[in-house]
């Protein structure tokens, strides 16, 4: 029989070739299938945005989310069935999770929180929720509650760190440093021990080198977060790092050195973490740069022939 790149895998959370845990391959272990993610947008804004603790956002922030715009306006019930409805003519939609998506969704009083999820939870086919929110936005009463509703539907929070970097915080303007944010995991482990954490992190900010990046992912792989999420950074018209990009003041990562930070990453995050997705959707008809990540399928398969050809995998150089 013909050794495979399957067969001969060293990586034991896989069914394929992958050398990582992919979000299917969780999802067939915890649901049964692919799981179809919905994007809602509650119309939360973000303290980052609305003065609480800055303005305008992180400065390569243009709408919070690529979640459809079309339906952002409409009711959630009715964003729900229309986005499922138009994942349907692709894959089976049996199995649906509400994604809470657009800006930060935990910024309300507990009863505007408790009022969305309530409803998507009872949505047709929901079979987890998902929240993107702030580390500064989860105050212990919302903790609290959260704890209750994980043990009646898997609950996931999306906390957006982007960089370990307290220096990168500043310079991209996220509005709070790496303490507040360690502080936050710390307390939803303690209050909600069901909840499932998945921190987001951008490769490629204005400023970060190559060590950076592996700084962010040993200290994200010493909170042992149960999901992952790494991002590229990706230059949009109409925000400050858009205006930096054409005024030759920024550099977007080419696609080699995306690759090969990224599988470093990879190699230093516990075997045991979910990985949510590997590189991002900027939204295209907003996109400057750069033009190679329009080619998502390209890029997952480069990481792929990366990992096989140094013979390596996800945790082969985690330390606990």
């Amino acid at each position: 029989m013909k050794t495979t790149q399957a067969s001969s895998n060293p990586y034991p959370h896989t069914d394929s070739n992958k050398r990582y845990y992919t979000y299917d391959y969780y999802m067939k272990k915890t649901f049964g299938g692919k799981c179809a993610k919905i994007p809602l947008d509650a119309g939360f804004t973000c303290p980052n945005i609305d003065g609480r603790c800055g303005t305008g956002g992180c400065i390569y922030c243009s709408s919070g989310s690529a979640a459809h715009r079309e339906t952002a306006p409409l009711p959630l019930r009715e964003q729900y069935r229309l986005h499922r409805e138009q994942l349907s003519q692709k894959w089976s939609v049996e199995r649906c999770i509400p994604y809470f998506q657009a800006h930060t969704n935990t910024y309300a009083p507990v009863s505007t929180v408790k009022t969305i999820c309530e409803e998507a939870a009872a949505y047709k086919g929901a079979v987890a929720l998902s929240l993107a929110t702030r580390a500064d936005c989860l105050e212990d009463e919302k903790l609290l509650y959260f704890d209750g509703l994980s043990r009646r539907i898997p609950v996931v929070l999306e906390l957006g760190l982007q960089s370990a970097s307290d220096e990168t915080a500043r310079r991209i303007n996220r509005g709070h440093d790496f303490a507040a944010f360690a502080d936050a995991v710390a307390r939803i482990r303690r209050l909600s021990p069901k909840v499932q954490i998945c921190i987001h992190v951008i490769n490629g900010l204005p400023g970060e080198g190559r060590e950076d990046m592996l700084e962010t992912a040993r200290r994200v792989a010493a909170l042992r977060p149960d999901q992952v999420k790494i991002h590229l950074m990706h230059v949009l018209r109409d925000t400050p790092l858009g205006r930096m990009y054409e005024e030759g003041k920024y550099t977007p990562m080419t696609r080699e050195e995306y690759v090969s930070v990224t599988v470093d990453q990879l190699e230093l995050l516990p075997p045991d973490t979910v990985i949510g997705r590997l590189t991002g959707d900027g939204l295209s008809d907003e996109l400057l740069a750069p033009d190679w990540s329009r080619k998502k399928t390209v890029v997952l398969n480069e990481i792929d022939k990366e990992l096989y050809r140094r013979g390596t995998y996800q945790g082969i150089r985690y330390t606990p």
